[in-house]
């Protein structure tokens, strides 16, 4: 029977590529109306046909299982029907489980999800084991597929895959040997219907895990994790002793150990404190000890594009943290940096309010840069608020650098996603550190 793909992004085509590979028949379709030469290229080199310009019902007919990608909606009406012909419907993450599960030496699964600091946070946990001599591999919504990441792995790699809501909608036996479930604010509402829903997608997580298994959970909010299905054993990080937490001194520690000083973390603000607390539980359920975890924390330099510091020139500093598409990610970033903030809000709209960041930059705001498609809506909500209004990009940059004064940073966090100028969060912050690149040096 048919295996039919959804979506001819990096996570799509990985799939149709491994099971034509497998001797499998396979379908990948798209909206696009073509692939373009590139894609064209590689499909016909992995003998992959694809459908374009829309999923048409036909393809359900002798079909045996769906594979979406994680930006397509199970209620998209080929999602519906194949649902309602009960025709399983699965995420890339989910075959690769399958797959890595198949082997005679089964791997290990590290998984993390939240709506903030889940890149940071698996990233991390990679460079931990790494920094312990373990083969480790990030992978999954951080950009590598979890699916190209077990081919191209060897025995005893730990797989540290980032998981988003849209991901943990269409996992059915995906079994994680720890997991973390970072935070919870409101994202991707007009996907998930309201918060409850976006919630119930996170803890799915936890749905499979069993005795032995390891569920790391903020101390702070327990109603976001209490009612989790498994029957992991639980390890909560935060502010207050238990499993992980920061005393009052700023030292973190790992149950009755104390790992460092918040001080000699490179990755600031107390979010990042509690990514790193989380991380620490995963890297020690993952085989790390302590004093490799406590070295590998005093090592990591962050992730690209978030809160990265890309430049400086005259007493003015520029920040690149282009992955914060949403509000919460940047009251994190304006909270971790002193200001006074010269910051860049503006991209493709996500539906949230942007008025809960007036509190944030109260006393430390220079001047809001407003840009792309979201202006309109940042200017209903913010326009009391010191601005300046400049729909493109690259001007919009070069605005906000020219008006920043000594002592000040320039904050690119943008509350908004990149598709209204750009591919994705990765490119417009490159591009952003190049016109950074190019300012610095007069």
């Amino acid at each position: 029977m048919r295996t039919v793909v959804m979506g001819a992004g990096r996570s799509g085509l990985t799939a149709a590529r491994y099971l034509a590979a497998h001797g499998h028949d396979v379908v990948l379709t798209d909206i696009r109306p073509d692939p373009g030469p590139e894609l064209a290229d590689q499909m016909a080199r992995a003998g992959v046909p694809g459908v374009w310009g829309g999923h048409p019902l036909v393809l359900l007919d002798d079909c045996g299982e769906v594979i979406i990608s994680p930006g397509i909606s199970r209620g998209v009406p080929f999602v519906a029907e194949a649902s309602r012909r009960g025709i399983p419907v699965i995420a890339e993450v989910e075959l690769a489980h399958r797959v890595l599960r198949a082997r005679a030496e089964r791997g290990c699964i590290l998984a993390v999800t939240g709506t903030n600091g889940k890149s940071t946070t698996t990233d991390l946990v990679a460079h931990l084991l790494r920094a312990a001599g373990l083969p480790a591999v990030a992978c999954g919504n951080l950009g590598l597929p979890f699916l190209e990441a077990v081919e191209g792995a060897g025995p005893g790699t730990r797989f540290v895959v980032e998981l988003s809501s849209y991901q943990l909608e269409s996992v059915v036996a995906f079994h994680t040997d720890a997991a973390a479930f970072l935070n919870l604010t409101p994202d991707h509402l007009a996907r998930h219907g309201d918060l409850e829903g976006y919630r119930r997608a996170k803890r799915r997580i936890f749905e499979r895990q069993e005795a032995g298994d390891l569920r790391v959970v903020p101390l702070a909010h327990p109603e976001w994790w209490e009612d989790a299905p498994g029957t992991a054993a639980t390890a909560r990080f935060g502010w207050a002793p238990c499993e992980a937490w920061c005393d009052s001194g700023g030292m973190l520690r790992l149950g009755g150990e104390a790992l460092l000083s918040r001080r000699e973390l490179r990755i600031p603000g107390d979010h990042n404190v509690e990514n790193a607390l989380a991380a620490a539980l995963l890297a020690r359920h993952g085989g790390a000890p302590l004093k490799a975890i406590r070295e590998g924390l005093r090592t990591y330099a962050g992730l690209a594009h978030r809160i990265a510091f890309c430049g400086e020139r005259g007493g003015v500093q520029a920040y690149n943290d282009s992955k914060g598409t949403n509000v919460d990610a940047t009251l994190t970033a304006i909270r971790a940096l002193p200001g006074p903030l010269v910051l860049l809000l503006g991209g493709t709209d996500k539906g949230a309010s942007y008025a809960p960041l007036r509190e944030a930059l109260d006393g430390k705001l220079r001047r809001l840069v407003f840009l792309g498609e979201a202006i309109p809506k940042l200017q209903r909500d913010l326009a009391d608020l010191p601005h300046e209004t400049v729909p493109a990009f690259d001007d919009a940059v070069r605005q906000a650098l020219s008006i920043a004064q000594p002592g000040d940073q320039v904050l690119l966090s943008p509350a908004c996603a990149s598709f209204d100028q750009f591919n994705n969060f990765e490119e417009r912050g490159e591009r952003f550190e190049a016109l950074v690149r190019d300012w610095a040096t007069g």
